[in-house]
C-alpha cells in the first residue's frame, strides 16, 4: 500500500511524516521545503504475527509494509505548472490512496500561504488542481471516443459516461464522488482519475484541540466534508506524534494511555488505508519464517498464493487454512489440526483476514 500525503505548504505535512516513517525529512517554516518526494517505509503493527513468531521460534520476522510518500506542497494553479505543478500531480498518480493533510491549528510563528487558517477552502484549492487535471485527461478522453463512434456505434455509452463525469467535475465535485455504475467502474479504470483516489483526510490540530476534539470548529468543518464524500477523518496532532515517536516502546505506551489514546496516529493511519482500500492480511508461519501478506478482501487462495510466488498460484493444489483466532485458542498446529479445525481448501476459497495458510503445488 503507497499513501501520498499531500496538503498545502506549511501544514505540517512533513512534520506529520517525520513522525510516522521516521525518515528524517526536512521540514521548516518555508514554502517548498519538500520538492523532491520523500518516502518512508514503515512495518504494518501485527500482533497476531508476533504471537506466530515466537509459537515457531522463527528465524525471519517480516511484517507487512506500507509505503508513505510525502509529496511537495501543492499551491493555486498546480495543474497548470505553478509551484511544482506537474512534478506533484505525477506523484500523486502513483499512489494508492491520498493523506490530505489539513491545518486545523492556529499559530501567528508558522505563516500560512494564504495568510489565514480556513480548511473549507484550503481542501477545495487542492481538490480543483486534481479536478482540473482530471478534466484535461476526461476531455482527451471524449474526443477519442466520439471519432471512434463513427465507426463503432459502442462508444455511446463511453461517450454519455464521460460527459456526466465531466459535468460533475465541472461542479467543482471530485471524481471519487461521482455515481458510477459496476459498469462504468469498469469502463473509467482504464484512465486512472487523481480525484477518484480514496482520501484520508488528517486533522492536523493543536495539543490543547486534540484533548478536547469535539469542541475544535475547524476539525468538525473537515469532518462535515469527508462526511459529505464517503472520505475518512482522523483528528491527529502532528507535535504529539513527533514526540511520540520519539519514545521507546515502554514510554511510549505510557504516553498513549496518559493522552487516552489506544494506538498512535500511524496505527490508525494503517487501520483506516487498510479498510479505506479494501486490503487484508494473511499469515504464513514455519520455523524458516513467519510473514504477514497483504491481499485485495475478496482474493480467492490461489491469487493469494501469488503474492508469494507465480510458481504458487500455477501449480496451486489446495490450502491448508486455519483462523488464527482458532490457531491461538488451541495453542499449537497439532492441537488445531485435531480438534478439525485446519480445513483443505480449493480454489474457489475466499481467503479471510488472519488466515494461516500453508499452500501445496506443484509445477
Amino acid at each position: 500500500m503507497k499513501l501520498g500525503m499531500v496538503g498545502l505548504p506549511n501544514v505540517g505535512k512533513s512534520t506529520l511524516f517525520n513522525a510516522l516513517t521516521n525518515a528524517g525529512a526536512e521540514s521548516a517554516n518555508y514554502p517548498f521545503c519538500t520538492i523532491e518526494p520523500n518516502v518512508g517505509i514503515v512495518s504494518v503493527p501485527d500482533e497476531r504475527l508476533d504471537w506466530l513468531a515466537e509459537l515457531y521460534d522463527t528465524l525471519s520476522f517480516k511484517p507487512a509494509t506500507l509505503e508513505f510518500v510525502d509529496i511537495a506542497g501543492l499551491v493555486k494553479g498546480a495543474s497548470k505548472g505553478e509551484g511544482l505543478g506537474n512534478k506533484f500531480l505525477a506523484n500523486i498518480r502513483e499512489c494508492d490512496a491520498i493523506i490530505h493533510v489539513v491545518r486545523c491549528f492556529e499559530s501567528d510563528d508558522i505563516i500560512h500561504v494564504e495568510g489565514s487558517v480556513d480548511p473549507k477552502r484550503d481542501i477545495e484549492t487542492i481538490d480543483l488542481e486534481l479536478i482540473f487535471a482530471d478534466l484535461e485527461v476526461l476531455e482527451r478522453r471524449l474526443d477519442r471516443a466520439k471519432k471512434a463512434l463513427k465507426g463503432d456505434k459502442k462508444y455511446q455509452s463511453d461517450i454519455d459516461m464521460t460527459e456526466a463525469l465531466i459535468s460533475h467535475l465541472t461542479d467543482g465535485k471530485p471524481a471519487r464522488s461521482f455515481p458510477f455504475t459496476e459498469e462504468q467502474a469498469e469502463m473509467i479504470k482504464s484512465t486512472p482519475l487523481l480525484s477518484q483516489k480514496p482520501v484520508i483526510y488528517a486533522a492536523n490540530v493543536s495539543e490543547d484541540d486534540f484533548s478536547d476534539i469535539g469542541s475544535c470548529g475547524h476539525y468538525n468543518t473537515v469532518r462535515a466534508i469527508a462526511e459529505a464524500e464517503g472520505s475518512v477523518v482522523l483528528p491527529i496532532c502532528a507535535q504529539i506524534e513527533a514526540e511520540i515517536s520519539e519514545l521507546d516502546d515502554a514510554d511510549k505506551q505510557m504516553f498513549l494511555e496518559e493522552m487516552g489514546l489506544k494506538v498512535s496516529g500511524l496505527g490508525r493511519v494503517i487501520k483506516e488505508g487498510y479498510s479505506l482500500l479494501g486490503l487484508i492480511s494473511f499469515l504464513t508461519a514455519g520455523h524458516d519464517e513467519c510473514r504477514a501478506w497483504t491481499i485485495k478482501r475478496g482474493t480467492k487462495a490461489p491469487q493469494a498464493a501469488g503474492k508469494i510466488h507465480t510458481d504458487f498460484e500455477r501449480g496451486f493444489i489446495r490450502a491448508e487454512v486455519v483462523a488464527f483466532d482458532d490457531l491461538k485458542s488451541c495453542g499449537t498446529m497439532n492441537a488445531a489440526k485435531e480438534k478439525g479445525l485446519v480445513r483443505s481448501e480449493g480454489k474457489d476459497y475466499v481467503v479471510q483476514d488472519g488466515d494461516v495458510i500453508l499452500f501445496r503445488f506443484n509445477v
